[in-house]
């Protein structure tokens, strides 16, 4: 394999010449973006001390920035998983550009700065703010169809943004992903014991060529980095050393392409393990976990309670759901409160009266209904907290990947508008190598929400245009029977 030039080795055609003219075509990522798996905020390199004529007097301290600092403490008070949620969403809101690794420094705080100054609501590191943040960022990756899954061809674990690239050859040793216009490609590569070394893969990546700077290098003992540029084009290539090889991808794209596409290099780039476990290698979760602190039902490892399920606060003390979630449930609960049925409906609806329930949030109620594969989000309890799973919309319901007790919950669209109730799910776990996979769920339409409310007196809210889907997070609550 010839990896000089851009990293796309022997294969000169792996982007056309007529859209991305890079040499031999590879190696990039965006001009200074921080290798993944490396210190997400490392300090810039210091000078070689200089030798000073005279004792300088001792340095005062700086003054530390009570905004970072208040910031620093309110987000390494979170759980590691919601750090690192935080860290996701915000790449895909394209405010936060290094690795997700959990840990707090100055990118992470300008990341939720610029976040919460553009999109406004509660602050991003408290419950609601977080959970809107949560929900945008999956509902952006969900807009990508951005699917984390083995590759069979490399053995590593990729993510791949499947509505920009939607096609797929398989090399001899590795997997070609590529835009329909060829203006951007993915491949992932595996190089076997004895083959190149990545002190030979550095030395050509980096390598002088004509009309190609390299714009970042990284070597470390076990991986590299490489990102450069042409007039035209942008890439990245890195590689992982382990006992299987040499293991690694490859990203190319047209510059104009740059802030299309340079978020989803970033996802990539942290979404990549070249020799994952057995269970790196499974399917992953697609919902994010935000914050804690809302009702949650029994953790997915857990066979669900019968009748187990979602619902909604609607109105004080109000709390809406399917009428699935009362089936064989004589006592349903909320949290510690015994919970009365009020009402139901033939389409499927129910609501129940608790006492020392969060706050209601109203949501507005979409009159069309949604376009086919559609992004939309459903919101649902987890065992951290509020799940964001993304849906797509098919005829008569949606395409999400819940847990079981998902049974009432609200999927919404991009702009926090009701689309309707999740109409039933089944209590028993259906699992994929220990995931629970996307299933075809039934929804009760939001016409038959919003006639269902009027008749318990319960008018409909007006849309908002500052809402987004995670505006409903703090109204959810898990539905459990003794």
């Amino acid at each position: 394999m010839d990896s000089r030039g851009a990293g796309y080795g022997s294969d000169p055609e792996a982007l056309p010449r007529r859209r991305l003219t890079l040499p031999l075509l590879a190696a990039l990522l965006l001009a200074g973006l921080t290798g993944p798996g490396f210190a997400q905020d490392r300090p810039l390199p210091t000078r070689p001390a200089q030798p000073a004529p005279k004792a300088a007097p001792p340095a005062r301290p700086a003054t530390p920035d009570p905004a970072l600092e208040a910031t620093r403490v309110a987000f390494e008070a979170l759980p590691e998983v919601e750090r690192k949620a935080v860290q996701d969403a915000l790449v895909w809101t394209g405010d936060f550009n290094a690795v997700v690794s959990g840990a707090f420094g100055r990118r992470t705080f300008d990341a939720l700065t610029a976040y919460h100054a553009r999109a406004g609501g509660a602050d991003p590191l408290e419950l609601r703010g977080r959970a809107a943040l949560l929900a945008a960022g999956e509902a952006a990756k969900a807009a990508a169809r951005f699917r984390i899954a083995a590759d069979p061809a490399s053995g590593a674990v990729i993510g791949v943004p499947e509505r920009l690239l939607s096609k797929r050859t398989t090399l001899q040793a590795g997997t070609r992903w590529q835009s329909a216009d060829g203006r951007v490609t993915l491949e992932s590569r595996a190089i076997p014991p004895g083959g190149e070394t990545l002190d030979g893969l550095f030395d050509q990546l980096t390598a002088p060529l004509p009309n190609r700077k390299v714009t970042y290098k990284l070597r470390k003992p076990d991986s590299l980095v490489v990102t450069a540029e042409t007039a035209s084009g942008l890439s990245y290539v890195r590689y992982d050393a382990g006992p299987q090889g040499v293991r690694g991808f490859l990203i190319g794209y047209d510059r104009a392409l740059a802030a299309e596409v340079g978020r989803l290099v970033i996802a990539v780039a942290n979404a990549f393990e070249p020799f994952p476990t057995a269970a790196d290698a499974a399917p992953p979760k697609v919902a994010a976990s935000p914050p804690a602190g809302a009702a949650a039902v029994p953790p997915p490892t857990t066979t669900a309670p019968a009748g187990a399920g979602t619902g909604l606060v609607i109105a004080p003390g109000r709390v809406l759901t399917a009428a699935a979630v009362l089936e064989g449930c004589p006592a349903p609960r909320i949290g510690q409160a015994t919970a009365r049925v009020l009402a139901t409906d033939p389409a499927g609806l129910a609501l129940l009266e608790a006492a020392g329930i969060p706050a209601p949030v109203r949501v507005a109620v979409r009159a069309d209904p949604p376009a086919s594969e559609e992004v939309l989000i459903a919101l649902a309890p987890g065992s951290d907290g509020v799940l964001a799973a993304p849906a797509t919309a098919v005829t008569g319901g949606v395409i999400a990947p819940l847990q079981p007790g998902s049974a009432g919950a609200p999927v919404l669209d991009r702009s926090g508008r009701l689309i309707g109730l999740v109409a039933r799910y089944p209590a028993a776990a259906r699992r994929v190598a220990g995931i629970v996979p996307p299933a075809r769920l039934t929804l009760v339409p939001a016409q038959a929400v919003a006639a269902f409310l009027a008749g318990q007196g319960i008018g409909e809210a007006k849309p908002r245009p500052e809402a987004g889907p995670g505006t409903a997070a703090s109204a959810i609550v898990g539905i459990a029977c003794r």
